[in-house]
């Protein structure tokens, strides 16, 4: 199952742009990029800001496993795993954003690098800001499950 959506998240890249992504879920045009303040991350489900990455975080993920749709599923599962949710880092804790309405927040973390990154919490994510999609263990970080918040 892993193995199909990794392939499927590799697909995704060549298929779509991620540009017309952001409008799917809130903030999508102005995530922060955790590597460089003040910048966005443009391309909010890969491994580098602003350009396709053969390996997907994980909340490309799980947006592909909630038909690339801002639900409140999507919204309370802390893709990341770094204590929050994706509504909290994009900006909709309540979960009741929907396409085309002004999201109650800024954004304020990003939902599929773990943050601080380099911490002890986020280790496991084997992403670091001077090797981006080239850091070594990248290809085996995306893990097998959707993953629930701590709210």
């Amino acid at each position: 199952m892993e193995r199909i959506i990794v392939v499927a998240l590799c697909l995704i890249g060549t298929s779509f742009s991620y540009k017309s992504f952001q409008s799917a879920f809130p903030n999508g045009k102005s995530v922060p990029n955790p590597c460089l303040t003040p910048a966005v991350w443009d391309a909010v489900g890969h491994y580098n800001p602003s350009r396709h990455t053969i390996f997907k975080n994980p909340f490309a993920r799980d947006f592909l496993l909630n038909n690339f749709k801002w639900t409140p599923a999507l919204c309370l599962m802390d893709s990341d795993n770094d204590g929050r949710t994706n509504g909290e880092e994009l900006g909709d804790p309540s979960c009741v954003w929907s396409v085309g309405r002004t999201p109650e927040f800024p954004a304020s973390g990003h939902p599929g690098i773990c943050e601080p990154i380099g911490s002890s919490q986020c280790r496991s994510q084997h992403f670091a800001c001077d090797c981006l999609e080239n850091c070594p263990g990248l290809e085996n970080a995306i893990p097998s499950g959707p993953h629930r918040g701590n709210h």
